[in-house]
């Protein structure tokens, strides 16, 4: 059985509720693509690729964007993860599963809603790589990584940059969707250093944290995060980056490499997918292929996924911890009965 860990749905209730927002250039594009909030055609899609399943979780954007409030914005997690569990408790083959939303910007810092999902079933939570433009390590949002790495459950980690972060410091705006193109493969490195420089990922040893689209650059930079980065603090003058690098426990390039688990969802990129693989300790390394934004609606990124799997020959014991077996012992369920 194939369990893609990283796909995006949108309950009714809650897209409703995002068309009549009037969310812009996202909304646009949430509404072109039928299989992320139309039931039946998301369903379709997942029938269409034998032994298959899909894990559920809210895409973009960020709910903290929409809420005019921290009860708003917990109300509308509660109605995306509400509606999720509705859909996997009636299509437990299509859909076996489902990450509960939350937020750091919550008044708790999201713990209460992350605590009442997982007691409904919830594998875990998703949390976006910052929380309108504020880094992860705030103090304030500590509770949710104390209280997931007590749950044992891990947290899918989304990167969030949309076109109001500019390229340039001369310009007020990202242009030709550099924001997202490349600015989420950043993202979602620069949010991965905060927690390891902070002390979170040494304060929380037992925290699981998944990183969507393989970590973003991070494979690549395997000689700036590890040798560029055993001399922290050489090219700064105005802090003392040498005693945040001695208060660490280990080799900065050793949390990226050993301590985060990553997904399989590449774009179809096969460089990205070697780099991956080469990169991450190979028991952290789920399958997902971040459906439905692709081309053809979502189908593309799954077929395309898989391909590149199976191209890389796999030992059949391997492949079929990387489709479903990891993630099990990541989230503790079992899905391929």
């Amino acid at each position: 059985m194939r369990i893609d860990a990283y796909t995006h749905f949108m309950p009714e209730k809650f897209y409703d509720k995002l068309v009549a927002s009037g969310a812009g250039d996202i909304g646009k594009r949430m509404r072109s693509i039928p299989a992320i909030y139309d039931l039946d055609h998301r369903r379709k899609m997942v029938e269409s690729f034998p032994d298959y399943g899909q894990i559920l979780s809210y895409p973009m954007p960020p709910v903290e964007t929409l809420a005019k409030s921290p009860a708003e914005l917990e109300d509308y997690c509660k109605v995306i993860n509400d509606g999720f569990a509705d859909i996997c408790s009636k299509y437990p083959r299509q859909f076996p599963g489902w990450v509960a939303q939350t937020s750091p910007g919550i008044a708790d810092a999201g713990v209460r809603e992350a605590e009442r999902a997982i007691k409904n079933g919830a594998l875990g939570v998703q949390i976006y790589t910052n929380i309108v433009g504020r880094p992860l390590d705030e103090p304030a949002f500590e509770p949710l990584f104390a209280a997931m790495a007590n749950s044992g459950k891990p947290i899918w980690l989304h990167p969030a940059r949309a076109a109001n972060f500019p390229d340039y410091l001369s310009e007020k705006k990202s242009k030709y969707e550099i924001w997202w193109a490349f600015g989420w493969s950043y993202e979602t490195a620069a949010a991965m250093a905060r927690l390891v420089f902070s002390g979170i990922m040494d304060k929380y040893p037992n925290l699981k944290i998944i990183v969507h689209h393989f970590g973003g650059i991070v494979p690549m930079l395997e000689g700036r995060i590890g040798p560029g980065w055993d001399v922290l603090g050489q090219r700064t003058s105005d802090e003392d980056y040498g005693a945040v690098l001695k208060r660490l426990k280990k080799r900065p390039l050793d949390y990226f490499k050993h301590d985060f688990y990553a997904d399989t969802a590449t774009f179809t990129g096969k460089a990205a997918m070697d780099a991956g693989f080469e990169f991450y300790d190979r028991d952290k390394i789920v399958f997902a292929s971040d459906c439905p934004f692709d081309p053809e609606g979502g189908t593309m990124y799954i077929r395309e996924t898989l391909r590149l799997l199976d191209e890389m020959k796999f030992s059949r014991a391997e492949r079929e911890a990387i489709d479903h077996g990891h993630l099990e012992k990541l989230t503790g369920v079992t899905f391929a009965k």
